[in-house]
């Protein structure tokens, strides 16, 4: 351990405090990072986390207090004025062009140039050799569209390695990766750490502060509440720092009532994905009224083309869909959900909200063509007003009012505006991919509390998740997808997280012999 004092630290805040008009984002936070050190910024959504790092980035100016880079005292015009400084910072919504490669993303804006020509194979080679000595391993000349998220992240983390950083940022890094995907990530930022790099991570997740930091500050509501070395604290201790009180993600999911009739069911149904080949295969499975069937499988194995037939984006190249008993299976995403079809989409940003828009249209969107909040063929602004604060109330929805553009709420403050307005529908079937992305420890409790209460109602819920922990917590039933087929089935009673995770990455086990 440094002597505090014998050496400046890397980084240093005083007293950083950030308003916007009334709103303070971030009050009188004093935090440091030594040489090689891995920290963690915890707290709930809107917590002022984001806010703080755009301060040290130069994507906002503090109102008072200071900035110190070993020990001198920096001011930030820009992002700019902060890579040259050596900061580097990976956003929670990657920063890159997808229709360029990896080489090409990363030089961008950077690019070694002489008499007027970028020297793109050099270029390339040190892409190349970065790639290597830090094991982030990615093919320099693949397009970025062709990447998993995960390895666009490493793109992204290269790409301020190729500036020279040596403090990086990372907003919510495993907010969008698969359990493999956070752990190659982890042990890339272990190496980047013992090579000197220093690192902070902001994050709600309570188990990644655990494995990965030496000290973890903790936030709410603007304001700094608790420091602690890792090794002297414990989950429960932090999430009572991040929410004020105790948490508890156990949860009493009760009996499943389902009826013999699914309210919902898909019956062999197979669809092609983009690029025509084959996504699901005679794919078979039922929901019915008061249950939650959880669909698990490694990322890429069907879910997307799942969601996109089930709610009417997509249909299918042969078996049919029926609800309630009626084939729906030509019928468009906004017949679905006026007949009782909810969807929460996986890719809140793209598939979930209009950003351009206001909070309240947003939280309106779907119902607006009738009363309450239409009356004789025109929106009833104040109706509009009024739902739009009853369920940023229920929801806890923070970080600005009503009117203001969606675009500007934390990712985990868009989130809970679409669970607001698809939950209060109180459809008669819900799917809900990716429920709990990118929240923090007391906005899952709550979540999970809303999905049960649904259940209770007798909605019927189709639940996919990259988190089987969640998936055991909340569901009556599991299936596991694998190549688009239906690989196993069973009563969650009846399995385990061992079980599912063989057939998440072997398929149907019967076929092994095979």
């Amino acid at each position: 351990m440094k002597v505090s004092g014998a050496v400046p630290p890397v980084l240093e805040t005083r007293g950083v405090t950030k308003r916007f008009g009334r709103i303070v984002a971030n009050h009188d936070i004093s935090i440091r990072l030594e040489k090689g050190e891995i920290i963690a910024l915890l707290g709930e959504n809107g917590a002022g986390k984001s806010t703080l790092m755009n301060v040290l980035f130069g994507l906002y100016r503090p109102s008072s207090g200071s900035i110190l880079i070993d020990g001198e005292e920096v001011s930030f015009a820009s992002p700019r004025e902060a890579i040259a400084k050596g900061l580097g910072m990976v956003h929670q919504h990657f920063m890159l062009v997808p229709t360029l490669t990896v080489t090409q993303n990363i030089i961008l804006g950077d690019e070694p140039v002489i008499l007027g020509h970028v020297l793109y194979r050099a270029a390339r080679r040190r892409v190349v050799e970065l790639s290597e000595r830090y094991g982030l391993h990615v093919d320099p000349d693949a397009r970025l569209e062709d990447l998993s998220v995960g390895l666009q992240q490493r793109v992204e983390i290269l790409k301020a390695l190729y500036r020279e950083a040596r403090v990086l940022i990372l907003d919510e890094p495993t907010a969008v990766l698969t359990p493999l995907e956070v752990e190659e990530l982890f042990s890339v930022l272990r190496r980047l750490a013992e090579g000197g790099t220093s690192i902070i991570i902001i994050t709600h997740k309570l188990e990644e502060v655990m494995s990965l930091s030496s000290r973890v500050y903790v936030l709410r509501r603007g304001e700094l509440v608790g420091e602690r070395r890792t090794s002297e604290t414990d989950a429960a201790e932090l999430a009572n720092f991040m929410v004020g009180r105790d948490v508890v993600l156990s949860v009493e999911r009760g009996e499943a009532v389902a009826a013999p009739e699914p309210i919902l069911r898909l019956e062999a149904v197979s669809v092609r994905g983009a690029r025509g080949i084959p996504a699901l295969r005679g794919l078979s499975l039922g929901v019915g009224p008061g249950e939650i069937l959880g669909i698990a499988g490694v990322e890429g194995n069907g879910q997307a083309e799942l969601c996109d037939l089930v709610v009417g984006l997509a249909r299918p190249d042969s078996g049919r869909i029926v609800f309630h008993g009626r084939d729906i299976s030509a019928l468009s995403l906004k017949r679905r959900m006026e007949a009782g079809i909810g969807y929460v989409p996986q890719d809140r940003r793209g598939s979930g909200l209009v950003l351009p828009f206001s909070v309240e249209e947003n939280l309106a969107l779907g119902s607006c063509e009738g009363p309450p909040l239409c009356r004789r063929g025109f929106l009833d602004f104040r109706a509009l007003r009024e739902n739009a604060l009853r369920l940023m109330e229920d929801y806890d929805i923070r970080g600005a009012g009503p009117e203001v553009s969606v675009s500007t709420l934390s990712g985990g403050n868009q989130q809970k505006v679409i669970l607001a307005r698809e939950f209060s529908r109180k459809p008669d079937f819900l799917l809900v991919a990716q429920p709990t992305r990118g929240l923090d420890v007391g906005a899952i409790e709550y979540v999970y509390r809303r999905i049960l209460q649904l259940k209770a109602g007798g909605t019927a819920i189709l639940l996919i998740s990259m988190e089987l922990e969640e998936i055991f917590a909340l569901s009556d039933r599991i299936a596991v997808l694998h190549g688009g087929e239906l690989a196993f089935e069973a009563p969650t009673s009846r399995t385990n997280e061992i079980e599912v995770g063989e057939h998440m990455i072997r398929g149907r086990t019967d076929r092994r012999a095979s």
